[in-house]
């Protein structure tokens, strides 16, 4: 039940820490719009997308002035286009994302996803070329993101799938080698994606999801980091137990906020409430960093030893704070580490302190996985293939969501800068071991079998 009075002091408070709504996403069903005439398919989804989130750039307009709080990203995710899309060769998708692209600038959103392949298990005729669209498809576009599901629980891991998307995160980045690799930055690859993520760049919406739902993503790192350095100048003995009570009330208090405005946004638009998802995501802006958070806790930088311990609370704590505010919590809800999107991380990892090894370890208690984590151009695709094959297995066989987003900036080399701009953010190229050579491994293919833990029926 939401408390008025207490969700108007969360926002007094979170205007303190410049806290924004990190987005609000309108999921919009294309089923309805198959066609197997390319020119029909694209006017159906076209009319349905800026008809259902026509409003959605002013109702968010709307409720800023109303409660004084930002909405930094207004988003769209729609149904997976290798599915909807799945009579279209690759040429001709990538036209429907140039298609959707355009829809996106009418409205004036920010992104769309939902350029997505789900092929945990094997790849359909339309999975297939959709993913052989995603490199073209994405340096044509400029508010597109993309995702592939290569791996699940209860399917295993795609070993072709993941081989294939080495290959394609290498072409997508050398295609815009010109701004350091960009496309590869709107590309990722799961395991157990969730089918209401409101977050970039793996929102879709699901095929069991409503016609058009709004859901929001709500972030705070500044707000946990300003709760805990409250509660340690107040009591200097407090333990790890009352820290952990200090981030699921910082964090219960901001999916109220979330779950407040969301409503508002999904009335003003007509349009069922979907979910809140309370994920600390982080901005390249000091202050807003999760790095900073674990700075706060004592740990003198993130990487440090204790950092996979402490992101364990972290991300469990804001897991629980959430379900207890709402009852509609969904996508990722946890904690981000995103390297060149968190000023912090990227620090740490442009000094040594955090090594891809290190972050592969810590992926495996967060709430997503590698992120945003620029590599040397010459690393092989097989490479990328296996380093996207390890972090899969960690999603897999502890039932949780695992990605890879991963940028092979053409030209670079470990220590040099890439920079992407905006919430994309700027930081090291990071040293892969063995980079350059061949992968015997991955080349194997087929599929690696599902875990016991998969036979819960």
């Amino acid at each position: 039940m939401l408390n008025e009075k207490d969700i108007i002091s969360t926002l007094m408070m979170v205007r303190e820490q410049n806290l924004d709504l990190r987005t609000v996403t309108v999921g919009i069903n294309l089923t309805d719009c198959v066609s197997h005439d390319l020119e029909t398919f694209k006017r159906k989804i076209y009319d349905k997308i800026t008809r259902y989130a026509g409003q959605l750039v002013a109702s968010c307009n709307r409720i800023e002035r109303r409660y004084g709080i930002e909405v930094a990203n207004k988003r769209i995710s729609i149904s997976p286009i290798g599915v909807v899309g799945a009579p279209f060769s690759s040429e001709q998708l990538v036209e429907v994302a140039v298609t959707l692209d355009k829809a996106a600038h009418e409205l004036g959103v920010d992104f769309i996803g939902g350029f997505t392949a789900l092929v945990e298990k094997g790849m359909s005729k339309g999975d297939q070329a959709l993913i052989e669209a995603i490199p073209q498809a994405l340096t044509e576009t400029q508010r597109i993101c993309s995702s592939v599901n290569v791996a699940s629980t209860r399917a295993g891991i795609n070993m072709d799938a993941i081989l294939k998307m080495g290959q394609i995160i290498k072409q997508a980045a050398e295609l815009t080698a010109d701004d350091d690799g960009l496309a590869a930055a709107k590309l990722v690859v799961f395991a157990n994606i969730p089918q209401d993520v409101p977050f970039m760049a793996g929102a879709y919406l699901g095929i069991g999801e409503a016609d058009a739902v709004v859901s929001v993503g709500v972030s705070g790192p500044g707000v946990v980091k300003a709760a805990l350095e409250k509660a340690l100048a107040e009591d200097e003995n407090m333990d790890l137990s009352r820290a952990a009570d200090v981030i699921k009330q910082t964090a219960a208090r901001l999916t109220r906020a979330g779950e407040l405005v969301g409503r508002e946004v999904a009335q003003l638009l007509n349009l069922p409430f979907g979910i809140v998802d309370l994920s600390l995501a982080p901005t390249p802006n000091r202050n807003d960093s999760v790095g900073e958070i674990f700075e706060a806790i004592g740990i003198p930088a993130f990487g440090a030893p204790g950092s996979t311990a402490f992101l364990s609370m972290l991300n469990d704590a804001v897991k629980k704070g959430g379900a207890f505010a709402s009852s509609h919590v969904g996508g990722l809800s946890g904690a981000f580490i995103p390297v060149c999107e968190d000023l912090t991380i990227a620090e740490s990892a442009a000094n040594g302190t955090l090594s891809l090894e290190k972050l592969e370890a810590m992926t495996a208690v967060c709430s997503v996985g590698l992120d945003m984590v620029a590599i040397p151009g010459d690393t092989s695709a097989e490479m990328i293939s296996a380093i996207i094959a390890d972090e899969m297995a960690i999603g897999v066989i502890n039932k949780k969501t695992t990605a890879a987003r991963l940028i092979p900036a053409p030209g670079k080399k470990a220590g040099d800068i890439v920079r992407f701009g905006g919430l994309l953010g700027e930081g090291p190229v990071m040293a892969v071991n063995m980079g350059s050579h061949e992968n015997r491994f991955v080349r194997l293919g087929g599929r690696i079998p599902a875990p016991i833990q998969s036979l819960v029926n």
